[in-house]
């Protein structure tokens, strides 16, 4: 067996970092989350646009997606901003919010309205795209909730929350909710994405500096899964 790995912040390997969610942090937008991560922190809001994309029109189901950005000083060092053409990490991780955020809504539901969900990244300690999508669950939530009580909807197309973790593999030992220096160094690097019912919308999983087997796959699969129950605790708890 692996030895007992110590961590810079003094968790344990199975242990998230300090969460906090706070809902309607932004005045204007029609749903909204600020969410920390220990020192991650995205700003998510969500507007409500009548409409939707024109290859969806006449389908009487709506659409949800999701956008990404990471202001300048958001790391140690600054970033530009991208203009015109997105880079390929953007472009991914706004893939992936959509398919989370879709997945918790019902579409025919929405009608043709568009909700449009900007994740953008205020300090970055790894764990940027998880944790825009525990954040943006909540601000989508509000939307609609808002849609409902101005009769945009006969009933809320929420139906169950998503939240998403990552998890690592760092000298053999499963780490959870990776910072910035341990994702770095990780051998191997795995966010997980899963739904309130315990259904899973994505497992993404790259082998950094080393293979790893099956098994190896299943236990930090299960220690992401245990880690999104907690998530998902925490944000039932800001909801109530």
């Amino acid at each position: 067996m692996p030895e007992p790995l110590s961590r810079r912040d003094g968790r344990r390997p199975d242990e998230l970092r300090p969460l906090h969610l706070q809902r309607g942090a932004s005045a204007f937008a029609e749903g909204s989350c600020l969410i920390s991560a220990g020192r991650t922190r995205v700003l998510c809001t969500a507007s409500v646009q009548e409409g939707v994309p024109a290859w969806r029109k006449g389908s009487g189901a709506g659409w949800v997606t999701g956008e990404y950005a990471m202001l300048p000083r958001a790391t140690q060092t600054r970033t530009s901003r991208e203009r015109g053409q997105l880079g390929g990490r953007t472009q991914e991780i706004q893939r992936l919010i959509g398919r989370g955020l879709r997945a918790c809504v019902d579409l025919g539901a929405l009608g043709e309205w568009t909700i449009r969900v900007d994740c953008d990244v205020l300090q970055a300690d790894g764990g940027t795209r998880t944790a825009a999508i525990t954040g943006a669950a909540l601000a989508l939530h509000d939307a609609c909730e808002w849609m409902l009580r101005r009769g945009l909807v006969a009933g809320s197309p929420f139906r169950q929350l998503v939240a998403a973790v990552s998890v690592g593999l760092l000298g053999g030992v499963p780490l959870l909710d990776l910072d910035y220096v341990e994702d770095s160094t990780a051998d191997v690097d795995l966010n997980v994405v899963a739904l309130e019912d315990g259904g899973l919308i994505e497992v993404q999983g790259t082998g950094e500096h080393a293979p790893f087997s099956p098994a190896e796959l299943q236990r930090m699969v299960e220690l992401a899964t245990a880690g999104i129950e907690r998530l998902r605790a925490a944000q039932r708890q800001a909801l109530a």
